[in-house]
């Protein structure tokens, strides 16, 4: 595997939330700058060899947004 991508979302208890799309891989954190080094790692601990471990780690930051029509 060459790349892995989580899915960001605000906590409803306050900071983020990340799970990785397609493994069984979850974090979360305060802060996104807290949370990219969560999310390394937790697919350090995932990916025990260093081989098969996912060279690029992608995020994906989803808000949600209530639009008053």
């Amino acid at each position: 595997m060459i790349e892995i991508i989580f899915l960001v979302e605000d906590d409803p208890e306050g900071g983020y939330v990340a799970k990785a799309m397609g493994e069984s891989i979850f974090t979360q954190a305060d802060s996104i700058e807290e949370l990219r080094e969560m999310v390394k790692d937790a697919v350090r601990c995932h990916y025990d060899d260093e081989a098969t471990r996912p060279k690029i780690i992608r995020l994906h930051i989803v808000h949600d947004e209530v639009i008053a029509s």
